[in-house]
């Protein structure tokens, strides 16, 4: 099977060369042809998205560019489609991840983009929405205006499919110019999008790209930096630091590297009618996209003293993840994942020689596995792929000391505990760098508006424009009804 992926405005550019992309899942095999841009084809390209996002996209209200989002996102929620389709039938071969993940990931993912859900996006960081429009009053007196970035550069990481989503809505909504560079692990959500927006309103239709070349290629960058206002990179920190160096100082640089996620259960929590669906919350949000999201669990820190022992929660976690293997298997690894997995394995197993209270449960074949700790001194984060480490701590104060040592790659916890020790827990995580709390069972489903790493999603997009008082009283000596 072929499929061509990305997007280029309509006309644009000749002798066009083309990147095929082979992927294979099963018997299953799949061509993806992707155009591959010259240096000066990306030149012309950011000059073209860049005038365009002036001369038509910022003429757009906030309010018309969110009934075309929510317009958009509802083609893809409906499963008859030909979007919806194709998305559902080439994830799952391009991926690896089984149909059933791809096809509940994206219906949870895509209700995060509808119209309600946009709005409260909107004003999580613009308390006046028509800021974005047009020139509001300030309390302090004079006026302010929020003019997006002309040109967006988004370069997006395959791990999790339809993740571009988050930055080029975001970018969409502040008026920007996008071109979006799409992943070689997944060339296809991105493109597949940027069709079925530009169906719904043709007069974006030269105001997006989605395009792709070989991570690394500096002389391609450089054509597309000269000319970007803004680049939004995610992907390893090592790549996001290579970006770093590359991009202009004058050039707004938003990164958002790899990040390391936990879960905490509460004894009160550790009946046994509450821990059953602890447990299957907690399997749940190892088996979505295996681990490869930001917000995924690398371990979980489970408090003593409740009806179900940590080891005995630690064992119930395993019991949900082999149910869940059989449901919903886990994705092929490569052969960097395979080495990374047995050298973690071999480590942790070699340790109960030493550590007497360790406890490993596991699939014979490898699928999943589940260790168990308690006294122990440090951890280590998992090397993902449905395994994970469970903690027995005391007292909350103690996942401090644990997580000391990724204070800057903190991000989410999912949290099982009371109304009470919800906050109290919370107020302790911040000490951590955590910047996400969220319920056991979603970590891997941010609310709209979230603010992602610590950051705010819209006003890292956009140039306040203000209007002095003193302006606007130093124009009234020149009105023409001025005596």
């Amino acid at each position: 099977m072929k499929e061509i992926a990305g997007y280029l405005p309509p006309g644009f550019g000749d002798n066009l060369d083309y990147q095929t992309l082979s992927f294979q899942r099963n018997e299953e095999s799949i061509q993806i042809t992707i155009p591959l841009l010259s240096e000066n084809q990306i030149s012309n390209l950011a000059a073209q998205i860049k005038n365009n996002s002036q001369r038509v996209l910022k003429l757009f209200t906030v309010n018309q560019i969110i009934n075309i989002i929510d317009q958009t996102i509802a083609v893809f929620l409906d499963r008859s489609s030909p979007f919806r389709q194709k998305a559902e039938k080439l994830l799952p071969v391009i991926t690896g991840y089984d149909k059933e993940i791809i096809r509940l990931g994206l219906t949870s993912y895509l209700k995060s983009f509808r119209k309600p859900q946009l709005y409260r996006f909107l004003t999580e960081d613009f308390n006046n929405p028509m800021l974005l429009d047009e020139f509001q009053p300030r309390p302090k007196g004079g006026f302010s205006k929020a003019v997006g970035l002309d040109l967006l550069v988004h370069i997006w990481a395959g791990n999790v499919p339809a993740l571009p989503l988050w930055s080029l809505i975001s970018g969409l909504i502040v008026k920007s110019g996008n071109i979006g560079k799409v992943s070689s692990n997944e060339p296809l959500f991105a493109g597949l999008f940027v069709k079925a927006l530009v169906e719904v309103e043709p007069r974006l239709a030269d105001c997006i790209a989605v395009i792709w070349w070989k991570g690394g290629d500096h002389a391609r960058e450089r054509s597309l930096w000269s000319q970007a206002d803004g680049v939004i990179g995610y992907g390893s920190n090592q790549s996001l630091s290579s970006l770093r160096e590359h991009i202009p100082i004058t050039t707004r640089f938003l990164p958002f590297g790899h990040k390391i996620s936990f879960g905490v259960v509460s004894k009160i929590s550790l009946d046994s009618r509450k821990a059953i669906q602890t447990a299957h919350n907690a399997a749940l949000d190892i088996v979505r996209y295996d681990q490869q999201g930001c917000y995924s669990p690398h371990f979980y820190f489970v408090q003593k003293g409740g009806r179900i022992t940590p080891r005995e929660y630690a064992r119930m976690i395993g019991h949900e993840l082999a149910c869940f293997e059989k449901r919903y298997p886990r994705q092929s690894l490569s052969l960097a994942e395979m080495t990374a997995n047995t050298a973690w394995r071999n480590r942790e197993e070699l340790s109960i020689f030493l550590e007497t209270s360790k406890e490993i449960m596991s699939d014979p074949s490898g699928k999943w596995a589940v260790v168990y700790e308690e006294n122990t001194q440090e951890i280590i984060p998992s090397c993902l792929n449905r395994v994970i480490k469970v903690v027995a701590i005391d007292d909350f104060e103690q996942i401090v000391d644990f997580v000391v040592p990724f204070r800057s790659l903190l991000q989410t916890v999912g949290l099982a505990a009371s109304p009470q020790e919800l906050f109290d827990i919370s107020n302790i995580l911040t000490k951590s760098g955590v910047t996400r709390i969220t319920a056991l069972g979603s970590m891997t489903s941010p609310e709209s508006g979230w603010h992602h790493d610590g950051r705010f999603n819209l006003l890292d997009l956009v140039n306040m424009v203000d209007i002095e008082q003193r302006a606007e009283e130093y124009a009234e000596r020149f009105a023409p009804y001025v005596d």
